[in-house]
């Protein structure tokens, strides 16, 4: 009995002890092995899922630019009724974009030219885009609304299209002047003819600018920027952030020909060569708005006549698509 009581004390004395010092290091060692796992599967989780809010941001921005693009594009020289080319009209516009030497009214009544453009160059430096180009590719696109207007008051100062089958003319409202809803002369003492509307006309130049386009925003993110006819001026408007680069290849089918060819806008030259144009191609670079730690970007990218290659953190994606022009005028 003696015995088995001093046995008992001895083991009761071993529990009392607890753990051994060696005991205690094996079990912190074990402890921080299982926290730096729980730690690198927590970083692992959280590196995947920026970057999949990156690759999420590129994709919504390069589509959201790329699907306005091709809107734009497709209602291009859409004039209406009017298939025939337009007279001159004229009317007092501000800020007109013009380019080197060109007269006034000379952009805003090309209204039969859907669609023009400027490679790697600011064409309305010395105008409407005095500021705020930074790089690629500048996209001009003219049409009409695709509503129309057949009563009510129109916008003082704002550009109509009266559109017949047989004739097309340009005008600015004046205070109290209402849709047309009969048969009024041309200019040249003819009649418009049958059926008869008026459309609001539609004018924009599209650029890459940064921030807000306006001089705001995050002036180090590059944006898809346009110039948007309103009333009788042009504004700076912001279509999406995070666009780096636009890259536009222009296919012309000549007249009496079913070959397209795509060329890059300084290598058509002629306004008759820009009426051949039947096709557009739109390259698009979008970028993240912040640099990734830990990533590195030494991609080459080649859009349209443009090539680089970049050696930094931030993630890019490069959109193409090629749009036809419904309203082409053959």
């Amino acid at each position: 009995m003696k015995k088995l009581e001093r046995h008992m004390t001895v083991i009761a004395a071993r529990a009392a002890r607890g753990f051994s010092l060696i005991e205690l290091m094996i079990s912190i060692a074990i402890g921080l092995m299982i926290i730096a796992g729980l730690v690198g599967v927590v970083t692992s989780n959280t590196r995947n899922s920026q970057t999949n809010e990156r690759t999420a941001e590129l994709q919504e921005n390069g589509r959201y630019a790329m699907t306005h693009l091709q809107t734009q594009l497709r209602h291009a020289d859409f004039r209406g009724y009017t298939w025939v080319l337009p007279n001159t009209s004229t009317v007092s516009v501000t800020n007109e974009c013009l380019t080197g030497g060109a007269a006034a009214g000379s952009f805003i009544n090309k209204i039969s030219q859907g669609v023009w453009g400027a490679n790697d160059s600011n064409p309305f430096a010395a105008n409407c885009l005095a500021g705020g180009y930074v790089q690629g590719d500048v996209l001009v696109v003219r049409r009409v609304a695709t509503a129309a207007l057949t009563a009510g008051a129109l916008v003082a100062n704002n550009l109509y299209f009266r559109s017949t089958f047989t004739k097309g003319e340009m005008f600015q409202a004046s205070a109290g002047q209402l849709a047309t809803a009969g048969a009024p002369q041309n200019v040249d003492g003819s009649s418009f003819g049958e059926p008869l509307a008026d459309f609001l006309v539609q004018q924009y130049v599209y650029y890459i600018g940064q921030g807000d386009c306006n001089g705001g925003g995050d002036a180090n993110q590059n944006a898809l920027c346009r110039l948007a006819l309103q009333g009788n001026t042009f504004v700076k408007e912001l279509v999406v952030n995070g666009i780096e680069q636009l890259q536009v290849q222009y296919g012309r089918t000549p007249f009496g020909s079913n070959t397209t060819q795509f060329y890059n806008a300084d290598q058509i030259t002629s306004d008759a060569d820009w009426e051949d144009v039947s096709s557009v191609r739109i390259s698009l670079l979008s970028i993240n708005s912040k640099a990734e730690s830990g990533y590195s970007n030494g991609t080459s990218y080649s859009l349209g006549d443009w090539n680089n290659t970049f050696n930094d953190s931030f993630r890019r994606q490069v959109f193409t698509t090629t749009v036809q022009l419904r309203n082409f005028h053959e």
